[in-house]
């Protein structure tokens, strides 16, 4: 498994030094390493079974929270809407021995939480999510989780300090959740900056 991550690592590392010629739709825009780790810890302190991830890619991030929760029996939903990163991302769950743990929901982000948001089995049942989609509709994507979350789960949200470029949108973001009054949330300086939120009630 951790081969797999070194991989996808190494991968990252040339697609972001442009030494290696990739299509913008087919880039990994992965978490860093430090993110995956405190992932991995927070899923392990919880010991959570149920994980939703908003926006997989090639499935760096998945194969970090897999490996925190198969001992558990846990299972992850992530939701994917590139044809090509799903099909990247199978083989390296594949390769990495997670697959059977993982579930892969093909669509925009947006109407796959409606329908979750409609359907009774899904309202709390949540103990962790990750948002790691596009950075516009991010307050959306937490309003349409929140309610998927248990109380006492955990969001995190990636990208809240790098790249320049979704400044505006994660302050935007930083502001609207620390005025609501169900959860608690701080941001961390780790990987691209972390946001790791708590539902209360």
């Amino acid at each position: 498994m951790f081969k797999v991550l070194e991989e996808l690592e190494n991968q990252s590392s040339l697609e972001k030094s442009r030494q290696v010629d990739v299509p913008a739709d087919e880039r990994m825009l992965a978490i860093t390493k430090e993110t995956g780790e405190l992932l991995n810890m927070i899923l392990r302190l919880k010991n959570a079974k149920n994980v939703l991830e908003v926006g997989m890619s090639v499935g760096y991030s998945t194969i970090w929270c897999a490996e925190a929760i198969v001992e558990n029996q846990g299972k992850i939903i992530t939701i994917e809407q590139n044809p090509k990163k799903i099909n990247r991302a199978k083989e390296n769950f594949q390769k990495a021995n997670v697959l059977d743990s993982i579930t892969i929901h093909e669509g925009l982000a947006m109407q796959i939480l409606q329908e979750f948001n409609l359907k009774e089995e899904y309202k709390e049942f949540f103990d962790f999510v990750l948002i790691d989609a596009d950075k516009e509709n991010v307050i959306k994507y937490f309003e349409m989780v929140l309610p998927l979350v248990s109380v006492g789960g955990v969001i995190i949200t990636d990208n809240m300090l790098y790249p320049e470029k979704y400044k505006e949108d994660m302050k935007k973001y930083s502001s609207y959740i620390r005025s609501n009054q169900n959860v608690r949330t701080i941001t961390s300086p780790i990987g691209n900056g972390e946001e790791i939120t708590i539902k209360l009630r």
